[in-house]
């Protein structure tokens, strides 16, 4: 017997998604451009197409970004994942091995248990197979009660907040939590019945449930288990878990080499899909740590622009920091999909720049380019000139009178044909300098002259180019014993990649001490944020002093940042912490003979003072 009505809601149900799925990967694929169209067909048959199956086995089966960072959490996610995808191959292995039964429609592996009870035609294989699904199940049981237990103790699993999801996706949880103990609820019923099963399923129908009506359970709950895969493969693609294949697409597509566009696009619509609602950006988000603004991370942001329009409090409420980029694990552009939707909801009005005509500067190899920020933190702006003097460079300071903003705020808020006005004097004034490179002190400008200005000339921040210089023996200075703290800055670590240069430069001059895991690309936000426009100086002065206690300790002498905004927006929150510049700490450390510990004493006391 290969058939009972029981396994039409789980037939229809799996039918339906399957359709549903092979026609939105058909649709998505037509609607890309032509350009990425012919992307997708020229590096379809190359390696990337292996690597995008290993990336899709690695984090669509096992989860290893979120694994890495948290394991239990990983754990979690894997044993749903990969349990249920080991339970299908064994169950087709199974059903195929069985003699006479090479072709089985679709529901015959999943139902393998009801339609065959006498296993012994498997010979060998029979122990193993009826161990292999019990483990399989119990895998996936223990990873339903750990979901279980996030949602009512998610620190458990190193979560301070969940997701608050709306109705569909409600029912397509409570539909997917259901599957596997009606599961071992029918197996183990048939169990009791026909002494089937192993270790788990044999042992609860033989052991536990025995003493029940298994006769009367038996087709009720074989009934359940296959009405509760129905609902789930009904709801998945109205639901989060449509992630579940628009990923698999996703990664495909990327590993081709398609990214996000400057406007909303048919891959913005596929990475939408794609985003699971999980939760993470919540707890990497400090509007939410810090400020305690749990509803427009980018899991609801997402989730609006899928279901409806995310309405303007929603699109402003970002620091465009990136955290919740490093922390997603499905690597969404959450940042680019934002900044687009600004775009399409900028009131677009005629500026007037005529300011910034008529400055030119003499031609030098090096064009420094201060920018807004630079400029507005003198101190941070006297000690990188005095470093460039210092060591004989020859450079031209290309917006010293006329202060040009580089256009990265106004591109932040939407406001691209404004920053293309700028964009485009600030070219000219640097290839009409003639320099060989252009140097910033500004990660902001750096991230922007690198991504928008396509100038053929090497863009370098300036703890790159002090290094450098460091390194070439043009600038020397004294080690003393201070205790550093370095703050990575957003747009340094996570923009540019940026993260070794600064502490290899710091180390020169004093001990850089990390006292937390918020470093590097996961670095935390000064507050200062110029892409979030909706909030106060008191709570962007609350992150800024959250920041500062989480980096630093009780050894901590100066907090050291490569960034003119984080210095402002550190100072501006509290006076108990010296906040340098790596510019500043340099220029104390100038010419010092390291062999006199009094002198030393005196260069950390001017450091800290200055």
């Amino acid at each position: 017997m290969k058939y009972h009505p029981f396994v039409l809601p789980f037939s229809i149900g799996l039918a339906f998604v399957m359709l549903y799925i092979i026609g939105m990967w058909t649709f998505w694929i037509i609607r890309l451009s032509r350009r990425e169209q012919k992307i997708v067909w020229k590096r379809l048959f190359s390696l990337r197409t292996i690597k995008a199956m290993w990336e899709s086995m690695m984090e669509g089966l096992f989860h290893r970004k979120i694994f890495q960072k948290n394991p239990l959490l990983g754990y979690m996610h894997m044993s749903l994942a990969f349990g249920w995808f080991m339970l299908i191959v064994l169950g087709n292995l199974e059903s195929r091995i069985y003699p006479h039964s090479n072709i089985n429609p679709p529901y015959y592996p999943i139902f393998f248990e009801f339609f065959r009870h006498d296993l012994s035609p498997l010979r060998e294989y029979e122990e193993i197979f009826t161990f292999l699904m019990d483990f399989f199940l119990f895998v996936v049981i223990s990873g339903i009660c750990l979901a279980f237990f996030k949602r009512m103790k998610s620190r458990i699993l190193g979560m301070r907040k969940t997701t608050k999801h709306i109705l569909i996706d409600r029912i397509a949880l409570t539909s997917l939590w259901f599957i596997f103990p009606l599961r071992i609820l029918a197996e183990s019923v048939t169990a009791g019945l026909y002494n089937t099963g192993h270790f788990f399923t044999n042992f609860l129908g033989q052991q536990v449930i025995y003493n029940l009506p298994l006769d009367q359970l038996y087709y009720p709950s074989w009934w359940a288990y296959s009405f509760a895969l129905g609902m789930f493969f009904v709801t998945l693609p109205f639901s989060r878990y449509m992630h579940i294949p628009a990923e698999i697409l996703l990664i495909f597509l990327r590993k081709y080499g398609v990214k996000e566009k400057e406007t909303h696009s048919t891959f913005t619509k596929i990475e939408v899909s794609a985003c699971s609602r999980c939760g993470i950006c919540i707890d990497s988000c400090q509007l939410s740590t810090d400020l305690n603004i749990n509803d427009t991370q980018p899991a609801y942001f997402i989730r609006d622009l899928r279901y409806s329009q995310p309405d303007e409090r929603m699109r402003e409420t970002c620091m465009m920091c990136m955290r919740c980029v490093e922390a997603c694990p499905v690597g969404i552009e959450i940042t680019a999909i934002r900044t687009n939707e600004r775009k399409e909801h900028q009131l677009w009005g005629d500026k007037n720049y005529s300011y910034i005509n008529g400055f030119s500067y003499p031609k030098a190899k090096v064009a420094f380019f201060a920018g807004c920020m630079g400029h507005l933190t003198p101190s941070v702006l006297k000690a990188t000139l005095k470093l460039l003097d210092e060591a004989k460079v020859d450079y031209t300071f290309i917006d010293k009178d006329g202060s040009i903003c580089c256009g990265r705020p106004l591109q932040m808020n939407g406001e691209v044909q404004a920053a293309k006005q700028l964009i485009d004097k600030n070219n000219t004034l640097i290839l009409q300098s003639g320099a060989e490179m252009v140097v910033t002190t500004c990660p902001i400008c750096a991230r922007e002259f690198k991504q928008n200005y396509h100038l053929s000339i090497p863009i370098l921040h300036h703890s790159q180019f002090l290094l450098q210089l460091i390194n070439e023996n043009k600038l020397k200075v004294n080690k003393s014993d201070l205790n550093i703290a370095y703050h990575d800055p957003c747009e340094l670590s996570r923009g540019l990649g940026i993260t070794q240069e600064p502490r290899e430069l710091l180390r020169k001059a004093g001990n850089v001490v990390d006292s937390t895991k918020q470093t590097h690309d996961n670095s935390l936000c000064c507050g200062g944020s110029l892409g979030i426009t909706n909030t106060n100086a008191e709570q962007k002065r609350t992150i800024a002093a959250s920041t500062i206690n989480q980096i630093t300790n009780s050894e901590t002498d100066v907090v050291a940042t490569a960034c003119p905004l984080c210095k402002k927006t550190f100072s501006a929150a509290q006076e108990e912490m010296p906040i340098k510049d790596i510019s500043e700490i340099l220029v104390k450390s100038l010419n010092e003979k390291s062999n006199s510990t009094l002198k030393q004493k005196k260069i950390n006391e001017e450091i800290v003072t200055a």
